[in-house]
């Protein structure tokens, strides 16, 4: 059974930070790419930004420069660090990770981030 649990979200005003945190719990022998999904009302889920088990980031244009993913393998924890933030980046965030080989994907149960004055 593994279970990933995110935290940090919340609401902050235009232009602030937010750091979220992931991490992945359970019988885990290995962990690949692990990721940060956003999903906001009406609309569909949508890539944040995703890192290698070796450090390797790939974002989604629009969160270039703003968004900084990283990750502790020691901790099994992903984090994304939201800096500049807007109000269109209101969304439900979710991370997910392959673990195992084959691997298997599996899905946080997400935390809400609003952006709002």
């Amino acid at each position: 059974q593994v279970q990933l649990v995110e935290s940090g979200g919340g609401l902050v005003q235009p232009g602030g930070s937010l750091r979220l945190s992931c991490a992945a719990s359970g019988s885990i022998s290995s962990i690949n790419t692990m990721g940060w999904y956003r999903q906001a009302p009406g609309k569909q889920r949508e890539l944040v930004a995703t890192v290698t088990s070796g450090g390797s980031a790939n974002y989604a244009d629009s969160m270039k420069g703003r968004f900084t993913i990283s990750r502790n393998n020691a901790k099994n924890t992903v984090y994304l660090q939201m800096n500049s933030l807007k109000p269109e980046d209101t969304a439900v965030y979710y991370c997910n990770a392959w673990i195992g080989a084959p691997g298997r994907l599996y899905w946080g149960q997400g935390t809400q981030v609003t952006v709002s004055s």
